[in-house]
C-alpha cells in the first residue's frame, strides 16, 4: 500500500513539473478603426472582385494555400485574407 502511494506521488510530481504552461499577455493591441480616422479596408464577406474594384490591384498576391484555399493580397496599408473568393479578415500593417 505504501509502495503504491509512493509511486503515485512520484508520478504526480513528475507530471506536474512537465505540464507547465507559459502564459502570454498582450497588453498593447494594434486596433485601427475601419474608418476615415483609421484605415479603410475590406470587410468580411466581400468578394475578390469587389476588393479589386474598390482598392485596385494589390502590391502582392500570395499563392493559394491549403484547404479551404486561403489567399492573401497585400496593399500598402493592409493585408486581406480570402477563403475561396471571399474576405475572411483584413489587418492593418504595422509600420
Amino acid at each position: 500500500m505504501i509502495k503504491t502511494i509512493f509511486i503515485t506521488a512520484i508520478l504526480l510530481l513528475t507530471t506536474a513539473s512537465i505540464s507547465q504552461a507559459e502564459v502570454i499577455s498582450i497588453i498593447d493591441t494594434y486596433d485601427v478603426p475601419n474608418s476615415e480616422q483609421g484605415v479603410i479596408r475590406p470587410t468580411r464577406g466581400v468578394t475578390m472582385e469587389h476588393v479589386a474594384q474598390k482598392f485596385g490591384q494589390a502590391e502582392q498576391v500570395s499563392a493559394t494555400v491549403g484547404e479551404p484555399p486561403i489567399t492573401v493580397w497585400t496593399y500598402p496599408d493592409f493585408k486581406v485574407y480570402f477563403e475561396h473568393n471571399l474576405v475572411i479578415h483584413s489587418v492593418v500593417l504595422q509600420k
